[in-house]
């Protein structure tokens, strides 16, 4: 009995050292988002890194970390797009300033819930 709990531990062992894995790739996508700033495409590269990983966190808490930056990226696009194409009006400004600082409290939000090891959403919280 007792090789079947260490081989238990063993187990465990490995999932949390996969977890602590993941945790830290889900941090360097947050750093990408941000660097996007700086460097557009790493944007694009992040929610790659997240289309591709996916289905490593499914089911974990992380999973709710990869969901909002999947949708931090769609809706921030969506944003630009429609800020760029009304940029010579008015509103475009408008548009754009507001999308900037939404991405940023995304990116800040999810951040610090990873570094607390809290998820995303109320549903993930819940186990469903």
């Amino acid at each position: 009995m007792q090789s079947v709990d260490q081989t238990s531990l063993a187990v465990s062992g490995q999932q949390e050292q996969q977890l602590e894995s993941q945790k830290k790739l889900t941090i360097i996508v947050y750093a990408l988002q941000a660097a996007s700033f700086l460097v557009g495409i790493t944007f694009l590269v992040a929610v790659i890194i997240n289309y591709i990983k996916l289905p490593e966190v499914k089911y974990t808490w992380l999973e709710s970390h990869f969901r909002w930056q999947i949708k931090t990226f769609w809706f921030g696009l969506l944003w630009s797009i429609i800020g760029i194409v009304t940029f010579f009006f008015v509103v475009g400004w408008f548009i754009i300033i507001a999308d900037a600082v939404w991405v940023v409290y995304r990116i800040v939000k999810g951040f610090l819930y990873l570094t607390d090891g809290k998820q995303m959403y109320a549903l993930y919280a819940k186990g469903c």
